[in-house]
């Protein structure tokens, strides 16, 4: 792991200060995974002797094992360089390596490579840890150097050599820059030697890195090694809008993510009919305007769609359809006989199914709350009522609510109005109930206070 390389003894980084347990598997950009790490190597077959060093962001370089050092990822080492040293750490080895080789540089003679001295010891790792934090300040500086000899060029980086005997500055420019002077300025003022290394600029946003409009690092300077010419065409492919702003990424370039799901989208473009198609109908002629891949609708409009009715969603299919009823002369009355009704099906929302984002959800928590009767438990196994009207009567007189105190009847004087109960003689009495009588009912007086029922009585 590349915590292995800021180790300050105990198996405790002393960078990251998160114990070894990264997430992406490292401290370092470009992180490499050997996947071949376990795997031995067959009976009399030496290992491979070339060995990849990761230096400062993202520059790489191989170099050859000579000395049969027992190297494994993560170890710091001290690598020949023109002239003294330099100090970088080893991302991959073995057979892994021999892949890199293969891919990154195939033309590789073995004469060219250079060699690795020694493991590297406190003293060296001293001096890198000092020559990197002198990197920024000399930036700073170079750049004021290059603004008083009016230089169009942006200094973007500067990456010391591991014995602080030489620093090299990246910068970008548009054409071409005489830094002639300015080489002979910054040698006198920083006692070292000056190395001048022009970079394009996605090379520069590998180096310092960033975040993208995605909310994740830049791919450039995290995992993505090889930069592909990326044009508008991937963009017209996949349906969006030529919105500069929105397509363009750190670097000032087309977002290098263009290219990722282009060749998905070339294979589904050639199931579907041209973009030049014409429908012919008997409104008119019906001009083809955006292609949804992922739906699988194709949209067109009249020449006069705001007299129609705008555009129409049709299945590829029914365009071949249409398309075919044109070439045997024959012109459909409308393209909206032809559309496919879809029924979205709407997916659960399980964002705040709780009500956990409302502020407001302890609010009403009392009101819900009501003592409520508890019900016998166990089974209705008791005896039924006799009179099963009864019953029914009583429930209906409950549905009806409380009942209302009675009003006395009676002939009083001076009370004309007062309703008087009539007996019918004809009526038949053979359930024994008594006929009511005309006689004046006592008023009720229980809801009374006693004081008034003394004056009553």
């Amino acid at each position: 792991m590349g915590c292995a390389s800021c180790s300050s003894g105990g198996g405790t980084p002393r960078g990251c200060k998160n114990n070894g347990t990264c997430s992406s598997g490292g401290c370092n950009k470009l992180e490499v995974y050997d996947w071949l790490a376990n795997m031995s190597l067959p009976a009399g077959q030496a290992p491979y002797d070339i060995v990849e060093i990761r230096f400062k962001n993202s520059r790489k370089t191989f170099y050859r094992n000579a000395s049969n050092l027992g190297l494994s990822a993560g170890d710091v080492v001290a690598v020949e360089a023109s002239p003294g040293h330099d100090i970088g750490v080893v991302s991959a080895l073995g057979e892994l390596a021999r892949i890199q080789v293969a891919k990154k540089s195939p033309n590789l003679k073995p004469m060219e490579i250079k060699k690795i001295y020694r493991i590297a010891t406190q003293e060296d790792m001293d001096k890198w840890v000092d020559a990197r934090g002198l990197e920024k300040d000399v930036m700073f500086q170079a750049r004021t150097l290059a603004l008083k000899l009016n230089l169009e060029m942006k200094i973007s980086d500067v990456e010391y050599q591991g014995d602080l005997s030489k620093a090299t500055f990246y910068y970008t420019a548009e054409g071409r820059v005489d830094f002639r002077q300015l080489i002979k300025d910054m040698a006198d003022k920083f006692k070292i030697r000056i190395e001048m290394r022009q970079i394009g600029s996605r090379q520069e946003a590998a180096r310092l890195g960033g975040i993208g409009s995605c909310g994740r690092e830049l791919c450039c300077s995290t995992w993505l090694t090889d930069f592909r010419s990326v044009s508008t065409s991937a963009a017209r492919y996949q349906q969006l809008s030529l919105n500069p702003q929105k397509l363009a990424g750190q670097c000032g370039k087309l977002k290098c993510c263009l290219n990722y799901e282009l060749d998905m989208y070339v294979e589904a473009v050639k199931s579907y009919p041209k973009a030049d198609t014409k429908l012919y109908t008997s409104k008119g002629m019906a001009y083809h305007i955006k292609t949804d891949v992922f739906k699988k609708q194709m949209w067109f409009a009249y020449e006069r769609s705001v007299d129609i009715g705008g555009l129409v969603a049709l299945h590829p299919d029914r365009v071949r359809e249409i398309i075919a009823l044109n070439k045997a002369d024959k012109k459909p009355v409308d393209l909206k006989e032809f559309m496919t009704v879809v029924v979205e099906k709407k997916e659960p929302d399980y964002s705040n199914v709780v009500g956990q984002d409302d502020l407001n959800r302890f609010d009403n928590l009392n009101k819900k709350k009501k003592h409520r009767k508890k019900k016998p438990s166990g089974n209705n196994t008791g005896p039924r009522p006799e009179n099963s009207e009864q019953s029914a009567s009583s429930k209906n007189n409950k549905n009806r609510g409380p009942k209302k105190p009675n009003r006395p009847q009676g002939n009083k004087e001076g009370d004309n109005n007062a309703p008087q109960t009539k007996v019918n003689p004809n009526q038949n009495n053979e359930g024994g109930a008594k006929p009511k009588s005309n006689k004046p009912r006592r008023p009720d007086n229980r809801n009374k206070n006693p004081q008034e029922k003394k004056k009553d009585d």
